[in-house]
């Protein structure tokens, strides 16, 4: 944004340090600057390194929005451009942040404080260490502070922030999948109450409705200004609405359907939706002393099912399609059942049994074959020997073709019976 002609550009920048600090400092050589430079800055005491996040105009609507004044004189000055050996100290600074949060933790636990050192910020010069941590309840640090000057040999701050401050610096997805405001837009908090939730029909579930730092969700306030302009137009939710049927009380509402539900004492699970505007054609008879026969006039077409317009082939809508229970699988394989003793005269299905009881139903019952049962059994399918004569039969299952009982097996002119 070009400045008119002869207009001197704003003289203060903002400029951001590590954990999203921001602060105002005054460019008193007139140094160009541009968002993104690295640059020293006045401290308390000696002087700090940051980043150049924003010049010009746009740091004075900040300044205005924050309600500070640029021509205050706590306002520090800008020395010049980081160099390199500056930012040579300021990385040694950084590298010893880690290490020096751990120990500190290490000393608190062993004090018995009731604190969590989230993070701690070197000054730029390694002369300053800030401490940052959250706590429910007032903390004394005094013995803290004496330790960590003695081991760390910086000066020490000590800085309490509030939960969602945390969850800010740490960063993190939220339950929407998406990463978290606090850590990549917002610029502040604004305060957020039970309120919201119940002006937008919300289950007052805590752990629905906390985010990551166990506070409220920031997001219940981005919609929050839309569902009080549409409830200006409804009727209080505790007028009683007199029928010649009785007293409906309220159940719930559908803000932006403009429909309140009600029932009766005597059909409590009976839900009625009523339009708004019929809610107040009621309230407005019951104060001309007069009573409708009911709540609704004609049938509400609202709440009429409509079929949609796909077919659902595959039962990809049912929210239910990954909870069904798989049956057993189906085994192509047939299972032979061991055969048992079967009464005398039964027939035998075919293929039942094994080749042993197959001969011996063969056999007749007794040795004059007289009285027997005729065989109904169907014809033996299996294939038959057709042994030619003169080649060996290699089929293990013929008696004919194993030695005598006492032989050695393998054949030759040496075997000899034992």
């Amino acid at each position: 944004m070009e400045l008119p002609g002869g207009q001197a550009p704003f003289d203060i920048v903002e400029v951001r340090f590590k954990n999203s600090r921001k602060e105002f400092f005054k460019n008193v050589n007139n140094l160009p600057l541009v968002a993104g430079e690295a640059v020293a800055v006045e401290a308390s005491p000696g002087h700090d390194m940051g980043t150049v996040s924003l010049t010009g105009e746009l740091v004075r609507l900040q300044m205005k929005k924050k309600s500070m004044d640029p021509a205050a004189a706590d306002i520090r000055k800008l020395y010049r451009k980081a160099r390199q050996n500056d930012i040579d100290k300021w990385k040694e600074a950084q590298q010893l942040e880690n290490n020096t949060m751990y120990k500190a933790r290490t000393i608190a636990v062993r004090l018995g404080l009731n604190m969590k050192i989230s993070d701690v910020e070197y000054q730029g010069d390694k002369t300053k260490a800030i401490f940052y941590y959250t706590a429910e309840e007032r903390v004394d640090f005094r013995e803290l502070i004496k330790i960590l000057a003695e081991e760390f040999r910086v000066r020490i701050e000590m800085r309490q922030i509030g939960a969602r401050q945390e969850a800010s610096r740490l960063g993190g997805i939220g339950s929407c999948g998406r990463e978290l405001c606090c850590s990549t837009w917002l610029t502040d908090f604004r305060s957020v109450t039970i309120g919201a939730a119940r002006y937008q029909q919300l289950s007052l579930n805590p752990l629905k409705l906390a985010g990551q730092c166990g506070k409220l969700k920031c997001c219940l306030n981005y919609e929050l200004d839309s569902y009080l302009d549409a409830l200006k137009d409804f009727p209080e939710t505790d007028t009683k609405l007199e029928t010649e049927k009785g007293i409906p009380f309220h159940q719930k509402t559908d803000i932006f359907r403009r429909i309140i539900f009600y029932s009766f004492r005597d059909e409590p699970d009976v839900f009625i939706p009523v339009p708004v505007q019929r809610v107040k054609e009621i309230i407005a008879m019951n104060k001309e002393g007069k009573k409708p026969a009911t709540l609704l006039i004609h049938k509400d077409p609202v709440f009429e099912k409509k079929e949609p317009d796909f077919e659902n082939v595959v039962g990809q809508d049912s929210l239910t399609r990954f909870d069904k229970k798989k049956g057993p699988r189906n085994n192509n394989k047939k299972r032979r059942k061991p055969q048992g003793p079967r009464p005398e005269g039964e027939n035998k299905p075919a293929g039942a049994g094994n080749q042993q009881g197959r001969r011996q139903e063969a056999r007749p019952q007794n040795p004059d074959n007289k009285n027997k049962a005729p065989d109904n059994r169907p014809p033996n399918n299996r294939p038959q020997n057709n042994r030619q004569p003169g080649k060996p039969n290699n089929n293990p299952r013929n008696n004919r073709n194993r030695p005598p009982r006492g032989t050695l097996r393998g054949g030759g002119a040496g075997d000899k019976k034992e």
